[in-house]
Formats: C-alpha cells, sequence, structure tokens
C-alpha cells in the first residue's frame, strides 16, 4: 500500500472531513424556539457523516440549532427510512431559483445512521 494513498484521498474531499454524496431526499427541519417548534421543509442537496446542504423556501438563520429528519429511499427499499439527526446552520446563502435557500447543517455528532444506508 503506497503511504500517500490516504493523502490523494483526501485530496479529492477538497480538505473535508467526510465525503459527500450528491443526493436528493425530502428533509424536515424542527427548529425550537423557547416553547415553539417551527418546522421546515426542505430537499438535500448533498449529504455527509458530518452533515448536510438543503434547499429550502423557508430561512434559518445562522448559528441556530435544528433537528432534521432525512427520508432516504433506494431501489431495493420497500419504503423510506427516516434518519434523524440535530446539528447546527452553518451556513446560509441565497439559492439558485427565487425565495429559496441554501442551509448547511453541520452535525453535532457523525451522522451514523447515513454510513450504514450508504454502505447498503
Amino acid at each position: 500500500m503506497d503511504p500517500l494513498e490516504p493523502v490523494v484521498r483526501l485530496s479529492v474531499w477538497k480538505g473535508r472531513q467526510y465525503r459527500r454524496f450528491n443526493l436528493e431526499f425530502p428533509v424536515r427541519i424542527k427548529v425550537q424556539s423557547g416553547s415553539l417548534a417551527t418546522e421546515i421543509e426542505a430537499v438535500s442537496k448533498n449529504v455527509s457523516v458530518g452533515g448536510l446542504v438543503v434547499r429550502s423556501a423557508g430561512m434559518i438563520p445562522q448559528n441556530t440549532p435544528v433537528s432534521f429528519i432525512l427520508s432516504v429511499h433506494g431501489a431495493q427499499a420497500v419504503r423510506p427510512m427516516h434518519l434523524i439527526g440535530e446539528g447546527e446552520v452553518v451556513r446560509v446563502e441565497s439559492g439558485e431559483a427565487g425565495g429559496t435557500f441554501m442551509l448547511a447543517v453541520k452535525c453535532k455528532a457523525p451522522f451514523r445512521q447515513l454510513e450504514e444506508y450508504l454502505r447498503a
């Protein structure tokens, strides 16, 4: 095994800790503000074990803690799997389509449920 192989592999990920996958799945994001909870519907653009980027009509401010449910499905799945995670919005950008936002969510802990799904 070449000792430089891990370095080359990591450079492909552009300095990221986890590999990203371009997957578009429904995502429900929950924001808790005091006793009020708001849910926002979104669609994932890419996901990794460390977080996800979603497109949403609703804007969530940067540094806001969130919980989310990512509904993944595949060719062999009888029904969608619902993967649950928690994190924080770390970046907000205007989306490609008018009135949408791109939200980057960093997970509190590695999203191991997703890791299991991607191996299947």
